[in-house]
């Protein structure tokens, strides 16, 4: 990877993701020269940019002297500013609160609500769901005669139909949904954004509005899913409050859809980009499992997540006060030359791969398991099915500072012969 002198200020800049080479090579210069730099951009409030998987690390697991509260992501001053015009003051935690915005014991008790039903074990039982979808979407590939993009046609929709599903929302309200997630995640992105002047605030407040009936009915009929789990929720004896309900449905239609489609496109592209790759993982299917996690670490949807130091103390030798935060950079980590064997290459039998995609410590990804089961169930299919693949156009990223990826993937396809999907 060649390195380049994009200041550190540079990542809180959208348009630093939309260049995944200038991006990579001011984090690995930065891992070597300075792996963790003050960042005073002006923009945003000032923050330590932590670049070292190592570092990372260490403060994800010390949850008692690096906190997520107040803040998770970094954002622009002037959409925290038009967030508390919006709110009356508030800002939009005292709106909706979710496991992000948690900690210590209370982040426990709020994400042991709905942990055993993300475990491996219960999601076998919506496997066959899963594999069903994934033949459904590559159908939809069928159906378009070769040619589509494969970001936004394929990738967006069918995480979105998997949580959706889980969430009880119907597939002809998806139109709805899709909007709203990108709106919320990726509002910086110009093609996302809602004409809301306070971000993604609005397009928040249409989901609340939306599901609001939903988790009415699962508190009147409740069924055997996680949405009726969630909204019949209780802590001491009382519901969770709506605002608490709320923020668990966001950050699971948020969160549980963007990140995997993300992965799943940048994904793709890799092994197009890497045909030696694609060749391996074709002639042995074992290797999908591993080409899975390579594919998430080499996308790292998730850009970034923030801490705050609640003491005084040092990290990287540097003197952080307490109050201040940290800026923890998934994409550098997972590119760390100091814990990954030649770390821009793209490998899909890399082991061991320990990767922080999913991030780790007591706020690892409660859908970590849930992504991989629908990436190798869609990568299975896609590659017992179609023969032949490549790119037809450059690909195009999202313009955003905390979720994103592979906007745009303008591909061609052959399916096998003997496909009737295809026939």
């Amino acid at each position: 990877m060649q390195e380049n002198d994009l200041p550190a200020a540079a990542i809180t800049d959208a348009r630093t993701f939309t260049d995944d080479a200038a991006l990579h090579g001011m984090l690995a210069r930065l891992r070597r020269t300075d792996p963790m730099p003050r960042v005073d951009s002006g923009t945003t409030a000032p923050f330590w940019l932590v670049t070292r998987h190592a570092d990372i690390t260490a403060i994800e697991l010390d949850a008692k002297r690096f906190v997520n509260a107040p803040r998770q992501a970094m954002l622009p001053l002037a959409y925290e500013q038009r967030t508390r015009a919006a709110t009356g003051g508030k800002g939009y935690q005292d709106m909706m609160r979710n496991l992000v915005a948690m900690d210590g014991s209370e982040h426990r008790v709020y994400r042991s609500i709905s942990q055993s039903h993300f475990l491996s074990k219960a999601l076998n039982v919506i496997r066959g769901d899963i594999e069903g979808l994934a033949t459904e979407f590559v159908d939809r590939m069928a159906a378009r005669g070769g040619a589509c993009d494969f970001s936004a046609d394929i990738a967006m929709w069918y995480p979105l139909r998997v949580i959706m599903t889980i969430l009880g929302v119907p597939p002809e309200d998806e139109a709805l949904m899709l909007p709203l997630t990108q709106q919320t995640l990726t509002s910086q992105d110009p093609e996302f954004q809602s004409g809301d002047p306070a971000g993604g605030m609005t397009p928040m407040m249409r989901m609340f509005d939306y599901f609001k009936p939903i988790i009415a009915d699962r508190r009147a009929n409740p069924r055997d899913d996680i949405a009726s789990v969630i909204a019949n929720a209780s802590i001491d004896g009382a519901h969770l409050a709506d605002r608490d309900v709320f923020g668990y449905f966001l950050i699971l239609a948020t969160a549980g859809h963007d990140t995997t489609s993300y992965s799943l496109a940048g994904g793709l592209l890799a092994l197009l980009q890497n045909p030696d790759q694609m060749a391996k993982l074709r002639a042995d299917p074992t290797l999908v499992g591993s080409a899975v996690d390579e594919m998430i670490r080499w996308s790292s949807p998730v850009r970034h997540f923030c801490r705050t130091a609640a003491e005084d103390c040092e990290v990287a030798g540097k003197a952080v006060k307490a109050g201040d935060f940290f800026l923890l950079s998934y994409p550098s980590a997972n590119r760390d030359e100091a814990v990954f064997d030649d770390p821009f290459a793209f490998r899909i039998d890399r082991k061991p791969n320990r990767h922080l995609a999913f991030g780790t410590g007591p706020h690892l990804c409660l859908g970590q398991h849930l992504a991989r089961m629908e990436l190798t169930s869609f990568l299975r299919e896609f590659l017992a099915r179609i023969d032949h693949v490549e790119q037809a156009g450059e690909p195009r990223y999202v313009e955003a500072t905390f979720v994103g990826g592979v906007k745009n993937l303008p591909i061609r396809y052959r399916f096998r012969q003997d496909d009737r999907a295809a026939a």
